[in-house]
C-alpha cells in the first residue's frame, strides 16, 4: 500500500523460469505490493512450480505475445496503482518508490533504461538498443509534442487506475510493442505522463526479442509504423499543458489546506482550460 492506496504488479512471463520467483520475492519485500498477478503466457516448463511457493496469484493466457499478457493482467488486479514489470531480472522492485514519488502528480509513470549511470555491468543495453530505443521514443515526443521520452521500450512502469480505465476500451495491441501503444493513447487521451531513470541490469537467460538484433530491428520498425499511424489518425490532437498539471486523481485535503495561499484547481478542469 502506498499513501492508503493499494498496490499491484503484474509480471508477464513467457521465458522467465529462472528469475521469476526472485522477482516476486523482491517486490513483496519492499513491503508497498498489496497484490502481484503472474500471467502465465504460454511460459517454460517448470514456471508455474517456481511461482506456486510465493505469495503471486498465477493466472493463463493462450493468445501469444506480451501486450496480451499485460492486458489480461490489467483485467485480473484490482490495486489503485498497477505497476507493470518483466520478470527477467533486468529490473529492480525497489524502483517502485521512484515511480511513487511521481504518482503524486502523473497518472502515467515510465521508466528508462538509456540513462548511462543507471545501466548496470552486462544489461544489453548496447548502442544500438540504447540509441534506438531513444531516437524512435524522439521521435514520438517531436510528432506528438509530449513530455521528454527517452525509450520506447522499457517495461517498467506504474498506471493509476483512473487513468487504466480510459485507455482500456481503445488497446489494440497484443504484440510485443504494446508499452509504445499506451504511451500514445496517454499522448491522446491528455493523461499527464513522465518518464524517469530506472535501474537496468543484466538479463538472467535469453530475451525472444532484443537478445537477437535483427528482430530488435524489426520490433522497432513496428513501433514506428503504429506511431505515425497514430499520428495521422489523430492529427490535430494536441496536448494543451505539458510539464506541470496535476494529476487526475483529486489533492487531499491536508495538501490543499497547506497551500491556501494559491487556488487549489481541479485536475480535470486544469487539464481541459
Amino acid at each position: 500500500m502506498w499513501k492508503g492506496e493499494t498496490v499491484s504488479v503484474i509480471l508477464p512471463t513467457y521465458n522467465e523460469k529462472d528469475s521469476i520467483q526472485a522477482c516476486i520475492n523482491q517486490f513483496q519485500a519492499t513491503g508497498y505490493v498489496d497484490e502481484i498477478v503472474v500471467v502465465n503466457n504460454n511460459a517454460s516448463p517448470g514456471t508455474s512450480d517456481e511461482v506456486a511457493p510465493t505469495s503471486a496469484r498465477e493466472v493463463h493466457e493462450s493468445r501469444q505475445g506480451y501486450g496480451a499478457a499485460i492486458r489480461r493482467g490489467f483485467e485480473e488486479v484490482t490495486g489503485h496503482y498497477i505497476v507493470v514489470c518483466e520478470p527477467d531480472g533486468t529490473f529492480d522492485a525497489h524502483d517502485v518508490v521512484k515511480l511513487f514519488a511521481y504518482a503524486r502528480d502523473f497518472d502515467l509513470v515510465l521508466g528508462s533504461r538509456t540513462v548511462k549511470e543507471f545501466i548496470w555491468q552486462g544489461a544489453n543495453m548496447g548502442h544500438f538498443l540504447k540509441w534506438g530505443n531513444y531516437a524512435v521514443a524522439k521521435m514520438m515526443e517531436m510528432l506528438f509534442d509530449t513530455v521528454s521520452l527517452t525509450d520506447i521500450g522499457c517495461t517498467m512502469r506504474l498506471i493509476k487506475r483512473p487513468a487504466l480505465e480510459l485507455m482500456q476500451p481503445l488497446f489494440t495491441i497484443n504484440d510485443n510493442y504494446f508499452g509504445p501503444e499506451m504511451m500514445l493513447l496517454a499522448c491522446i487521451l491528455d493523461i499527464p505522463m513522465v518518464q524517469i531513470p530506472v535501474n537496468y541490469q543484466a538479463r538472467i537467460g535469453e530475451s525472444s526479442v532484443t537478445g537477437n538484433k535483427w528482430k530488435a530491428l524489426k520490433l522497432g520498425l513496428r513501433m514506428i509504423e503504429m506511431i505515425l499511424s497514430y499520428k495521422w489518425r489523430t492529427d490535430g490532437i494536441r496536448r494543451k499543458s505539458r510539464l506541470k498539471r496535476r494529476s487526475a486523481t483529486p489533492i487531499p485535503a491536508d495538501k490543499a489546506t497547506a497551500t491556501a495561499t494559491i487556488p487549489v484547481v481541479d485536475s480535470a478542469d486544469s487539464r481541459n482550460p
